[in-house]
């Protein structure tokens, strides 16, 4: 894959991602690259977007959001296995490489992961998993707050996610600043917000620095402090 091939994805190493979603990066190269266990190889969840021909593992917008929805399937008691499982059948129904983040698994995905469970006769913790998926209330509590920040396309994959709600007006928009979280109105990287207070020696001189807003500051600084939090959690 070349350069000009990565255009429009977005570009992020597995620590990036995991500093945006709050996930352990050894948990996201794990899921990506897999794993062995003794002699047991568990294979990747999926394939990543992007490939740079070496063993570096890099997510693409669309791997960012799948980890999303994945990490919270697993959270919820649902084995990475399974959720292989379901993603190799979601492919199939849903028609996408990355089905668990798209507009239509909201509908689809109970009944997916419903019949994936039900053909495990012996997985643990099996009787809670299906009263989970039977129940399409409980279903829905687990996408609705991880799709409610997501904007989606026409063929219904993600297109673009506000990762700290609408309110800051940050975005993460695969097509600008190589997916880097931004403000919105101006595409300024919220990490290049954030540091101009510091170069500049107030948040009016930031402001007038980069052309922006003084709210833009402001919600910049939020952001990388929120991210920072979650680092160190």
């Amino acid at each position: 894959m070349n350069s000009d091939e990565l255009i429009g994805m977005g570009v992020y190493t597995p620590a990036e991602a995991g500093r945006l979603l709050r996930i352990p990066t050894v948990k996201i190269s794990r899921w990506l690259r897999g794993h062995r266990i003794q002699n047991r190889f568990y294979p990747p969840l999926w394939t990543p977007q992007i490939s740079l021909d070496d063993d570096s593992v890099f997510l693409g917008f669309h791997d960012l959001m799948e980890v999303r929805v994945a990490d919270a399937f697993i959270r919820a008691g649902v084995s990475a296995i399974r959720v292989r499982s379901a993603i190799l059948v979601a492919r199939d129904v849903i028609g996408r490489e990355r089905p668990l983040s798209t507009n239509k698994f909201r509908t689809d995905g109970r009944e997916i992961f419903l019949h994936i469970v039900e053909e495990d006769e012996g997985g643990e913790q099996r009787e809670q998993l299906l009263n989970l998926f039977r129940r399409q209330f409980e279903f829905n509590g687990i996408l609705d707050p991880i799709l409610k920040t997501v904007e989606f396309g026409d063929d219904g994959s993600p297109a673009i996610w506000w990762p700290g709600g609408r309110r800051l007006n940050i975005v993460v928009d695969p097509t600008r600043s190589f997916g880097q979280p931004i403000d919105a109105s101006s595409s300024v990287p919220t990490a290049v917000l954030a540091a101009a207070v510091e170069q500049n020696g107030s948040i009016r001189a930031a402001a007038r620095a980069y052309d922006v807003s003084e709210a833009a500051i402001k919600h910049a600084i939020e952001f990388e402090t929120m991210m920072e939090q979650r680092l160190a959690a």
